[in-house]
């Protein structure tokens, strides 16, 4: 078993998902949750199309944090 992490990002029509570590697995859904099932239905995808290929796929299990910072105190240094 494989985990991958999936970023989803509001967009006008609903939510764009794509895995961190495997960026060319992305799909669009009109709400988060078909989002989810269309970005698993893609991977899936993208699992039998590589094992076809003989290609190897990218590992999984990458660490995600965000990293705060204060847009107004940001300046050039000099």
């Amino acid at each position: 078993m494989v985990s991958y992490t999936a970023k989803y990002t509001k967009i006008s029509s609903g939510y764009m998902g794509q895995l961190v570590e495997w960026p060319e697995v992305v799909t669009e859904g009109s709400d988060l949750e078909e989002c989810r099932n269309m970005l698993r239905d893609a991977l899936k995808e993208m699992v039998l199309a590589y094992q076809q290929l003989g290609k190897e796929m990218p590992l999984g299990n990458a660490l995600i944090e965000q990293v705060p910072v204060e847009i107004e105190h940001v300046s050039q240094a000099q």
